[in-house]
């Protein structure tokens, strides 16, 4: 307390990279300083009665470590507190996307995307065995009351938050900038289109991982293909009959009766008679 009183006010001096570098030196310093001091010794063996008495010790330094903690309150968790712990973590993943630095980009290759694939699948799968077993709970009126409620006092405090506008009528010349607007968009985008991409290839590496995934899609499609045929198969597509199919239909039926049975030639060879014995009665 003398000493402390003794001291007048001082001036704070930042802590410079140069302090830090000396502090550093200091201390391997004193480390050395001190291990140079240090005689020899002589190694014991561990003993299983050393081991014994060491447990001991950690046993008893554990019982007086509680012993000394005194009785606490559990908190629950409140919504509050569970805003605070993930605003800290969104504040901690900035925090780390701000120092990683540069890296080079690589191309996502098929071979990569399958690994992928196959990698959600299998974390998709060891996610659901180590989910345990709920209970449902049913929704009751009291639950959507309250869900409604909700999103009543959101969409309020929403519109609270915005600032009154002054609406402005659709005008005839608004409606034919609109349209203009949309045209120029238009023609722009035909004249990007034809200069860039009418008339050009794209080139693709044609790689035997490209041929395997090709070849696996045509076979995916052809099991596909004849599972929906076989499902489909015997199956019919009903069509409401209506008056004028009716007379279609009998129609063609009609013709096809003719076209079958010949009546067509028949009543070609009656007409001819007819008329062969219409000439005889004229001439006769």
């Amino acid at each position: 307390v003398l000493y402390k009183e003794n001291v007048g006010m001082g001036t704070p001096t930042p802590v410079t990279p140069e302090m830090e570098r000396v502090k550093r030196n200091q201390e391997i310093c004193s480390s050395v300083l001190y291990k140079e001091n240090i005689g020899k010794a002589t190694p014991t063996p561990v003993t299983p009665e050393m081991e014994r008495v060491k447990r001991n010790q950690e046993i008893i330094s554990s019982v007086l470590y509680k012993e000394n903690m005194g009785k606490v309150t559990p908190t629950p968790v409140t919504p509050e507190m569970e805003r605070v712990k993930r605003n800290q973590e969104i504040i901690s993943s900035v925090l780390y996307k701000e120092n990683v630095g540069q890296a080079t980009p690589t191309p996502v290759t098929p071979e990569m995307e399958r690994v992928k694939r196959n990698q959600e699948q299998i974390s998709s799968v060891a996610y659901r065995e180590g989910l345990g077993k709920a209970t449902p709970s049913p929704v009751t009126p009291e639950m959507e009351r309250v869900k409604r409620n909700q999103e009543q006092i959101s969409s309020v405090l929403y519109k609270e938050h915005m600032a009154k506008g002054t609406p402005t009528p659709l005008t005839p010349e608004m409606e034919r900038a609109k349209r203009n607007q949309e045209n120029i968009s238009s023609v722009l985008y035909s004249d990007s289109f034809r200069k860039q991409v009418q008339g050009k290839a794209a080139y693709v590496l044609d790689t035997p991982e490209m041929r395997r995934v090709r070849e696996s899609q045509k076979h995916i499609s052809t099991v596909k293909y004849h599972e929906d045929f076989e499902k489909s198969k015997g199956s019919f597509t009903p069509v409401v009959t209506d008056p004028i199919t009716e007379r279609v239909k009998k129609n063609m039926q009609d013709f096809s009766d003719i076209s079958y049975r010949g009546i067509q030639r028949r009543v070609v060879e009656m007409e001819r008679k007819r008329v062969d014995q219409d000439q005889e009665n004229l001439t006769g």
